[in-house]
C-alpha cells in the first residue's frame, strides 16, 4: 500500500477535501465541450443504478446513453425508462467493457462492490470519467487497486466516489467548527449503525445461483464485503472526517443471527459488529451496527471534547453542544440531496475541466471499515499496519449461466 496511508492522514488534507472531492487542475475535456450534454453510461440497473441514473439528466443536464447489466429482465427495464436505444444495451459478463469501449464521456459504476477495482481500472484505462458508488472494494487488494487507478486518473478525468455526507453543507460546516476547537480537542468518540435488513430475499425459484447471489450482494460477504464495509461505512467516512484520518488499530466481534423461516434469510454476512477503533491522540472511537429490526433506527456520529459535543446524524440532527452551541440542521437530507451535490458536481467537473478526484479519501475510509470487519471476524486486535500488508482477496466464483 502506498505510504500514504501509513501514517495517520492529516487535518489539511482534510480541509482541502472539506466538500468530498479535491479540486485538481483543469484539462482538455475528453470528448465533451464545454457545457455540452455530457454522455453516460450506467453499469448496474439495479435499484441503485435506476434512482442515481435518473439524477444525471435532471439535476445535471447529462444524457444517460448507454446501460450495462449481467440480469437481463434490469437491462430491460432499464433501457425503457431511459430510452436508451436497444443497440446501446450491454448483457453478460463482459457488458461492462463493451459499454465502457463505446462513445461514452463518462461511466457511472452502480454494481456490487467486488466488481468495482476491475471497472473502475478499465473505465480510466478507456479514458473515460469515473462516477463510482461506495465502498470501492471488498478486500485489501481492491483498495491498492482503486488507489492506484485514482492517481492514474488524477489531473486527466475525474474520478469522484459518491459520499453523500461529504458534500453537503452542514457537515461541511460541522467539521470547520470542529477543527477550530468548538468542542476542544476530540477525545471519545460514538459511531452507529442501526438499522433493518436492507431488503428481503430477490431470487426466484430456478434462478441461477450466481445471479440470485447478485441480486442480494447486500447480505453476501463476498460480493458486498459484509454490511460493516457496503453500508456502515457511511458513518466510519464520517468519523474518519471528523477526527481528520484513520485509525491505528481495531478490536472487535460481532455475529450474525439465525434468519432461517423468514422472508430476509439469505446471504452470510454478519447482522451485527462491535468495534473499538483506536485514533491518535489516544482518541478512542465506539462503534456499532446491527441490522435486525425496522423498530429502530439511526446512523449517527459524536465526537465529544471538554467544551462541548458534536452530534450527527445521517438524514437528521446536526448540531453542537455545550459551549459553543450551535443547530446546524433539525434534519438534513443526506441520502438524496447529498447524492444530487456529487452527481452535479461530477458533470459540471467535466465540463469546466475542474476535475475533482477524492478516491484517496474513499479507500482510506473503505480500509477503515475492513479494518473493523477483520478484528471483529478474528476478534481480536489488528493494526493499521497490519491490515495494510493483507494480501487476502476475496473470490466470489461465480458461475454464471448465459
Amino acid at each position: 500500500m502506498d505510504s500514504d496511508f501509513s501514517q495517520p492522514a492529516r487535518r489539511d488534507f482534510f480541509k482541502t477535501a472539506a466538500a468530498g472531492v479535491l479540486l485538481l487542475r483543469p484539462e482538455t475535456v475528453f470528448g465533451t465541450q464545454a457545457n455540452s450534454a455530457v454522455e453516460v453510461g450506467l453499469i448496474g440497473c439495479g435499484g441503485r443504478g435506476n434512482w442515481i441514473g435518473a439524477f444525471f439528466p435532471e439535476f445535471a443536464g447529462a444524457r444517460i446513453v448507454a446501460l450495462a447489466d449481467v440480469i437481463r429482465e434490469r437491462l430491460d427495464a432499464t433501457q425503457g425508462s431511459f430510452k436508451v436505444d436497444p443497440s446501446r444495451t450491454y448483457y453478460g459478463p463482459e457488458a461492462y467493457r463493451e459499454l465502457i469501449a463505446s462513445k461514452v464521456d463518462a461511466v457511472a459504476i452502480e454494481t456490487p462492490p467486488y466488481f468495482h477495482p476491475e471497472q473502475a481500472r478499465a473505465a480510466v484505462d478507456a479514458g473515460k470519467h469515473v462516477y463510482l458508488a461506495k465502498p470501492v472494494a471488498v478486500d485489501v487488494p481492491g483498495c491498492h487497486s482503486i488507489l492506484e487507478s485514482g492517481k492514474r486518473a488524477q489531473g486527466k478525468r475525474s474520478f469522484l466516489v459518491d459520499f453523500q455526507t461529504r458534500s453537503q453543507p452542514v457537515f461541511q460546516d460541522a467539521v470547520a467548527r470542529l477543527e477550530r476547537g468548538d468542542i476542544g480537542k476530540p477525545v471519545f468518540a460514538q459511531i452507529l449503525y442501526y438499522a433493518g435488513r436492507p431488503a428481503p430475499d430477490k431470487s426466484k425459484p430456478g434462478m441461477d445461483p450466481g445471479q440470485a447471489r447478485i441480486l442480494n450482494f447486500y447480505m453476501d460477504r463476498v460480493l458486498g464485503g459484509d454490511i460493516i464495509v457496503e453500508q456502515n461505512i457511511h458513518v466510519i467516512d464520517l468519523a474518519n472526517w471528523f477526527l481528520g484520518g484513520h485509525p491505528l488499530a481495531a478490536h472487535g466481534t460481532g455475529g450474525r443471527t439465525d434468519w432461517s423461516g423468514t422472508r430476509f434469510d439469505c446471504g452470510d454476512a454478519y447482522d451485527h459488529f462491535l468495534v473499538t477503533f483506536q485514533y491518535p491522540n489516544g482518541v478512542q472511537a465506539d462503534f456499532s451496527s446491527n441490522q435486525l429490526t425496522n423498530s429502530f433506527s439511526d446512523l449517527c456520529v459524536r465526537c465529544f471534547g471538554i467544551k462541548g459535543a458534536v452530534d450527527s446524524h445521517y438524514g437528521g440532527l446536526v448540531r453542537i453542544t455545550g459551549e459553543n452551541a450551535w443547530e446546524g440542521a433539525k434534519k438534513d437530507d443526506t441520502f438524496r440531496q447529498g447524492a444530487i451535490n456529487n452527481v452535479k458536481a461530477f458533470i459540471d467537473s467535466i465540463q469546466t475541466g475542474k476535475l475533482l478526484n477524492n478516491a484517496e479519501q474513499a479507500v482510506e475510509s473503505n480500509l477503515t471499515a475492513i479494518l473493523g470487519r477483520t478484528a471483529a471476524y478474528q476478534n481480536r486486535t489488528v493494526a493499521w499496519e497490519e491490515l495494510l500488508r493483507s494480501e487476502e482477496k476475496f473470490e466470489a466464483n461465480l458461475k454464471l449461466r448465459w
